[in-house]
């Protein structure tokens, strides 16, 4: 009776514990796929950019200028594709399926406006955001803020082609190292400037037969391009902290 006994508490353990990895399981996937859907979008942009075209018509261009905004205007969406897109919706103008000059008008006030709500944000929050949250990562706020001492005003330029620091310098800046007309003038013609050259580099390149048929692995080499520049700053100011613990 006993062996039964002792039978039946194994078997309800094991119930209990499958039944717990089956809901965490479940938990985690449900985590992970929004995630794992925005890796395939941005991977395979031009199929997903396509569909979106043939779906929603005009309505892309509204769609386009949400991801835009959101990426340069929020410190939560650094992670929404900027060089890649524009890349993308390039190669679509030049075989018809968008207008270039739309795209270029749209996408450059959505560049514009995302900095400019970010400076505000950053203006009148401050480092309060970053206090105690997990949801904003502190590393990337201090990255950019060192990006920002080290090149000054010129830093809303230059990181408007550098991922993750181009959505943090406009908040760094309005915590209050730049006077906004300063500030206003490096993000409109960063903004421009940075939307033409994507824009006109897809427009341009997009649809040449290597790169149209290997275009995933085209967003993949933007994307590390983009990425290099700041992963190299990170590994010299690494060395360089290395460097300093040594003497001292």
């Amino acid at each position: 009776m006993q062996n039964v006994l002792k039978k039946q508490k194994i078997s309800n353990s094991l119930k209990k514990q499958q039944q717990s990895f089956l809901y965490t399981s479940c938990k985690y996937s449900q985590i992970m796929e929004p995630f794992i859907f925005l890796m395939d979008f941005i991977i395979h942009l031009d199929e997903h950019l396509g569909i979106l075209i043939q779906s929603y018509g005009v309505f892309v261009y509204a769609i386009l200028f949400f991801i835009v905004f959101l990426e340069t205007g929020f410190v939560i969406t650094p992670f929404l594709p900027g060089d890649s897109l524009l890349f993308a919706a390039g190669a679509f103008a030049a075989i018809g399926a968008l207008d270039l000059s739309v795209l270029f008008i749209l996408l450059s006030f959505a560049a514009i406006a995302g900095d400019t709500i970010n400076y505000w944000i950053g203006h009148k929050l401050g480092p309060k955001v970053f206090k105690g949250s997990r949801l904003f990562k502190k590393e990337y706020l201090e990255k950019a803020e060192r990006f920002y001492e080290k090149h000054g005003g010129k830093t809303i330029f230059i990181a408007r082609f550098l991922p993750i620091i181009r959505t943090f310098a406009p908040f760094v800046a309005g915590m209050g190292k730049m006077r906004y007309k300063r500030f206003i003038i490096y993000n409109v013609f960063g903004g421009l400037v940075w939307v033409f050259l994507f824009l006109s580099a897809g427009f341009l390149f997009g649809n040449i037969p290597v790169i149209k048929n290997n275009f995933t692995f085209a967003i993949i080499g933007i994307i590390i391009a983009s990425f290099l520049p700041s992963l190299i700053g990170y590994i010299l100011h690494k060395r360089k902290n290395k460097k300093l613990a040594k003497t001292f």
